[in-house]
């Protein structure tokens, strides 16, 4: 019986809960602080908060193994460059066997205010070619994202230069506080699920 009893044990855990939260961004030193990069410092932070170190390299991402809110996660940050993101992420979520509800997507929006941040279960791209890459190799829209919003571009600037380019000292502290509010997503959403952390965070 003890047997047994070990045996449904063992399963039980190989059955647990396993979330991957990726941040999307560019490789390279000169694409940090960049709009696009938004997610890869959300990712940082995360990290640094939960004490998980992102510097293994696999699957075409540095990455590190942690647990946050009593669940156990993959932080990733995909080393394909923004267009190619999903060819990490369906490795990821292959491998791990992890379904894409639990995989949950941060990323930079150019349609939300600076600052602003979005919880969605699912969704189109919406011309962000990080997103529409991983739902093209996962083959499916249904996982949760959180969009950080960038602003748009002014009128007559080109759009790749507005998403590749940094920050105005002025808008730091503004993202410093998206990046908390998009952790505390990250967080409610392993905890209470989606529909939770978009009540909870989609107000603000």
């Amino acid at each position: 019986m003890g047997i047994f009893n070990i045996f449904r044990h063992n399963k039980q855990e190989e059955e647990m809960p396993m979330y991957l939260i990726a941040g999307l961004g560019n490789p390279g030193r000169e694409y940090e602080m960049t709009r696009h990069n938004i997610g890869f410092h959300t990712i940082d932070y995360i990290a640094d908060k939960y004490s998980i170190k992102v510097k293994k390299l696999k699957h075409k991402a540095l990455y590190g193994e942690g647990t946050i809110c009593g669940e156990k996660v993959y932080l990733i940050k995909p080393q394909t460059y923004m267009n190619l993101s999903g060819d990490s992420i369906v490795e990821f979520s292959r491998f791990y066997k992890v379904p894409p509800e639990n995989i949950i997507i941060i990323s930079d929006d150019i349609s939300l205010d600076t600052g602003r941040i979005r919880v969605r279960p699912k969704g189109s791209a919406g011309g962000h070619n990080g997103l529409k890459s991983i739902i093209y190799q996962l083959q499916t829209d249904n996982f949760p994202r959180i969009k950080m919003g960038v602003g748009d571009k002014h009128e007559g600037e080109d759009l790749a230069n507005h998403v590749l380019g940094r920050f105005p000292k002025s808008q730091i502290p503004v993202m410093e506080d998206a990046i908390v509010r998009a952790t505390g997503a990250v967080e409610e959403i392993i905890k209470n699920g989606v529909a939770s952390a978009m009540n909870k965070f989609n107000g603000n």
